[in-house]
């Protein structure tokens, strides 16, 4: 099958592989606002614990510089349980230091209603996911979710103009055709939780492109047809957005669906986009852990397959960090023995295949290979689920390696943390040129290994 024509050239959004930013998850006592256990339990001012949990799975927290301590029992293999903190900016760094090895172009930071007690934590949150972008050479950009957000119309356009809009003078944030990008989603679902009629929705589009954005629509997936999950009327309000992004989360399971919704959705949707000058970013989405819906990445693979095959200008992964769906690519625990005694929480090897924590990193990363054209179209996956010599990755030689930096002064973007970010390719250089500071010559590096970038 041919490759569609694109709308757009290929920029930070077109021809990339974007992945959803919770960045949602705090501790009491990391200093955060908020000063909950946000996302982590049902409860946020108790400890999670089996009892109080909302995660299907656990993370793998052998790189995270700072733990908090829950009230699961240890891990099986003796480690105590303990949480990261979305708002410790080591965690943001680690993340992005995972995309950044493993071909995840784009970071679109989730925000919701900031008129809330969350908005500071989030208003926080959008300056650490800017600095890790920088550092670590990745883009992002703000993708609003107005779920529930009542006073959406006024206060979205203000959010934006007040203070998100700030944030386009960063050199990581995001662009296409020349301009900053934006996403809306949440348009269009028929719920109670998206009341907004086409017109309103519509006007939103305008404010933003008015503001010279280039917008993204997350929407139903049947947003074409104006039914199911869709309300109908839409349809002129959808082909307002630059990029159409349908929703595939709880749609689809197994890789059986993804071919069925591939002939369903998939090829019409990318022919109306065509015909209307669009362009379409389909959701490419690993499984729900805990409904065992990974296949150990036949699953995933089949999606990239698919939406490459159908001329997707762009993909976007559902999500980096969705411990709560249980659909996260981050590393996650690869086996019972790094899941709490008792919890009842799976791990990658649910199936029975054995996986290394950062396979499905690994595997986002052999799929934009292959929506770049890199790699030749497969439907066989060419990932492998663990690394050669057993499922661990190998410790980082680089001690240096994420450690927080002091400088005198730097010029452009050559600041003193490119010396310890882990890129051969960045340096650190003082404002009089007096001095560079290379990766490659200050600290040892982590060896290439397959499916890194």
């Amino acid at each position: 099958m041919g490759t569609a024509s694109a709308a757009s050239p290929a920029g930070d959004v077109v021809g990339k592989i974007s992945v959803g930013y919770q960045g949602w998850f705090a501790c009491i006592g990391d200093g955060a606002p908020i000063n909950a256990w946000w996302h982590w339990g049902q409860n946020w001012s108790q400890t999670p614990s089996p009892s109080n949990n909302v995660i299907k799975a656990w993370p793998d927290m052998r790189e995270y510089a700072r733990g908090f301590q829950t009230a699961y029992a240890n891990l099986n293999n003796g480690q105590p349980a303990t949480l990261f903190s979305s708002f410790d900016q080591q965690t943001v760094n680690t993340h992005f230091l995972w995309m950044q090895q493993n071909g995840c172009d784009t970071a679109a930071l989730q925000r919701f209603n900031p008129n809330s007690s969350e908005g500071p934590t989030r208003d926080a949150m959008a300056t650490k996911v800017r600095s890790a972008a920088e550092q670590f050479g990745r883009k992002f950009y703000i993708m609003y979710d107005v779920t529930g957000w009542t006073n959406m119309q006024s206060e979205i356009k203000a959010d934006w103009t007040n203070k998100m809009s700030a944030h386009t003078a960063s050199s990581a944030y995001a662009r296409q055709n020349g301009k900053p990008v934006v996403c809306i989603w949440g348009f269009g679902f028929n719920d109670n939780n998206h009341p907004f009629d086409a017109a309103t929705c519509l006007d939103v589009i305008n404010f933003f492109k008015g503001q010279g954005c280039y917008v993204i629509g997350g929407v139903p997936r049947e947003w074409r047809t104006g039914v199911g999950g869709s309300r109908a009327g839409f349809l002129g309000t959808y082909h307002g957005f630059n990029m159409i992004s349908p929703w595939m989360v709880g749609a689809i399971g197994t890789a059986a669906d993804s071919d069925s919704a591939f002939q369903q959705f998939t090829q019409p949707d990318q022919a109306d986009c065509n015909a209307n000058g669009i362009d379409y970013q389909p959701c490419v989405l690993p499984g729900d852990v805990s409904g065992n819906q990974r296949a150990h990445g036949d699953f995933m693979w089949r999606q990239f397959f698919n939406m490459v095959r159908a001329g997707a200008q762009g993909i976007y992964i559902s999500m980096f960090d969705e411990f709560g769906e249980g659909n996260q690519i981050a590393k996650t625990a690869e086996n019972q023995a790094m899941t709490p005694a008792g919890s009842g929480l799976l791990a990658l090897d649910a199936d029975g295949t054995a996986c290394s924590s950062d396979y499905y990193l690994r595997l986002t990363a052999d799929g934009g290979r292959m929506l770049k054209g890199q790699i030749p179209l497969t439907a066989t996956r060419p990932t492998q689920p663990t690394l050669s010599g057993g499922g661990n990755p190998p410790p980082n030689p680089n001690l240096a390696q994420n450690r927080s930096t002091a400088e005198s002064s730097h010029t452009q973007i050559y600041g003193s943390n490119n010396a310890v970010d882990g890129n051969t390719s960045t340096y650190w250089e003082s404002a009089n040129n007096a001095f560079r500071s290379g990766s490659r010559s200050t600290s040892a590096q982590r060896p290439a290994r397959s499916g890194s970038c």
